[in-house]
């Protein structure tokens, strides 16, 4: 045996590689089933959950089903490694399709992708070992197999998020590990050719399956494009993958839309609604704000209207994705939106976690000490559709952005709508006041949303304002006491508190969306 030599033969060396390849491979399909379930269906934790716990299963039947494979094994681990190669490699593009086109059986293909592929990755281990006991002592086998599975593993779990989403895109990303699954069949082709009895079908099999992967690859901007123009309806004129999120932005009769990983942030006909509303009750009702902070709010728009206040001297806006700050800084399409706001020299940009930043764990940079009062703070996260973001929605947030707070500032926090979620709604209210801050709340209608709400909170009670910007199109002294004035079906429910313990938001926020029809 090669192992009790202490001198590996070249097969031992090249299959413990594929080991490695394989078990590389068949992680990015489960992140990339599982990033996908939670950009298209919300909740990143119940859809990693799921999937993964499907995928693992599906592995284990594969696995059980090895033992039925008893002769040719060669042959049957090359025709397995195609067919992983086009199951796994092809579906992030699938699925993208199936999204646009067939929404209503994204759920079903989802896990019916990852059911397959599962049983398929969980056959390949089992055969290679059954391969290698031709080379290597059992004893060592076992260990040597397991070790460079893992070592692929973790080299995925590091590059997945880090370089190969930012880079190439969940779309490439599983093309590529799908092309590296059609190598080792190919390896498999050339190292086993004097025991495969159709080497010619083989050989065949392995060209088409490179072909198709390669040719998908070639096309895979066309392909997002295909998926994403029917699911976005007008024409795509921005589109982008950071670490964090897809970035699509369109333009059509209503002018540009912003979408973060398929859900609408912005419509260009509409939002100066939605950011008066976000911006001035708070901005006016102090008076005369001198520094501000924006937590999220890359778009700049926020950050627009906070300028048209002459007493502001500083503007910290602290958003996660500098994907989102570079594009709305330099695109002039969308620089015209926020008025070159981004731009100012009044505002210095920190890209950072909220959470960690009103930590103290970022540093703001730009003269801004991690550790500075506010006079205002405008909250602009995206509804607590996962976990991530419901963090932002918790009372130890809000006892963060409290001790940022000075003793006469306000803070402003979009709170999703108070008539679709309006558990939801007074959800935020509630945790807002059981760090011991005030919490004013109020609505207003903007078409692309509908009824939105949001919250002011505060160590003072908040006062209605005198006076506001004399250039807004949809706000007036006369018209924002209505705002916060709640109809019957919005008026405050009785609703617990949101911890990082529970994160009752988020399963409240699903439950109350989830009954909304297309």
């Amino acid at each position: 045996m090669a192992s009790a030599r202490g001198t590996p033969r070249p097969l031992e060396v090249t299959l413990l590689a594929s080991v490695f390849v394989v078990a590389a491979c068949g992680l990015v399909y489960e992140l990339a089933a599982g990033a996908l379930a939670s950009y298209l269906l919300g909740d990143s934790v119940l859809q990693f959950s799921t999937v993964i716990g499907a995928y693992l299963f599906a592995m284990g039947v594969g696995s059980w089903l090895s033992r039925f494979f008893e002769r040719q094994l060669p042959a049957h681990f090359l025709r397995i490694e195609l067919l992983v190669a086009l199951a796994g490699g092809l579906l992030p593009a699938l699925l993208f399709l199936a999204n646009a086109y067939v929404p209503g059986a994204f759920r079903f293909l989802l896990y019916a992708m990852v059911g397959g592929v599962g049983v398929l990755v969980g056959l390949e281990i089992p055969l290679v070992m059954r391969i290698l006991k031709r080379e290597v002592a059992l004893k060592d086998l076992v260990s040597q197999v397991l070790t460079f599975d893992y070592l692929g593993a973790l080299a995925v779990s590091v590059a997945f998020p880090l370089l190969l989403v930012p880079q190439l895109g969940l779309i490439r990303t599983g093309l590529l590990f799908g092309l590296l699954n059609a190598a080792v069949a190919f390896w498999a082709l050339w190292v086993f050719r004097d025991e495969l009895r159709r080497f010619a079908a083989h050989a065949w099999a392995c060209a088409l399956t490179a072909a198709v992967l390669a040719g998908s690859f070639a096309m895979a901007d066309h392909i997002t494009t295909l998926a994403e123009d029917k699911f976005y309806h007008d024409r795509i004129v921005l589109a982008a993958t950071s670490p964090y999120q897809r970035i699509v932005v369109t333009n059509g009769r209503s002018g540009h839309k912003l979408f973060l990983n398929g859900n609408l942030q912005f419509a260009e006909r509409d939002e100066y609604r939605y950011h008066e509303a976000l911006v001035h009750p708070a901005m006016s009702a102090f008076g005369a704000p001198r520094r501000v902070a924006v937590l999220g709010g890359g778009d700049g728009m926020a950050v627009r209207e906070i300028l048209k206040y002459p007493s502001v001297q500083s503007v910290t806006l602290v958003e996660l994705d500098p994907n989102m700050t570079r594009l709305f800084s330099s695109d002039p399409a969308l620089v015209r939106l926020n008025a070159g706001a981004l731009s100012s020299p009044k505002v210095h940009i920190v890209n950072a976690d909220a959470f960690q930043w009103l930590q103290g764990g970022a540093d703001a940079g730009g003269g801004t000490q991690a550790s500075d009062m506010f006079d205002v703070i405008v909250v602009d996260f995206p509804d607590p559709t996962n976990f991530s973001i419901g963090k932002l929605y918790t009372n130890s947030f809000y006892s963060l952005l409290a001790n940022r707070l000075s003793a006469s500032g306000f803070a402003v926090i979009q709170t999703t709508s108070p008539l679709v979620a309006r558990q939801s709604f007074w959800t935020v209210a509630t945790t807002i006041e059981s760090v011991g801050l005030h919490a004013s709340a109020y609505h207003a209608n903007v078409p692309s949303f509908g009824e939105w709400g949001y919250i002011i909170a505060s160590h003072r009670p908040w006062r209605l304002p005198q006076a506001l910007p004399q250039d807004l199109r949809f706000l007036s002294p006369a018209t924002l006491p209505l705002l916060f004035d709640f109809p019957a079906d919005m008026t405050r429910l009785p609703a617990e508190v949101n911890r990082l313990s529970n994160q009752i938001l988020v399963t409240t926020y699903e439950q109350e969306w989830g009954r909304v029809g297309p």
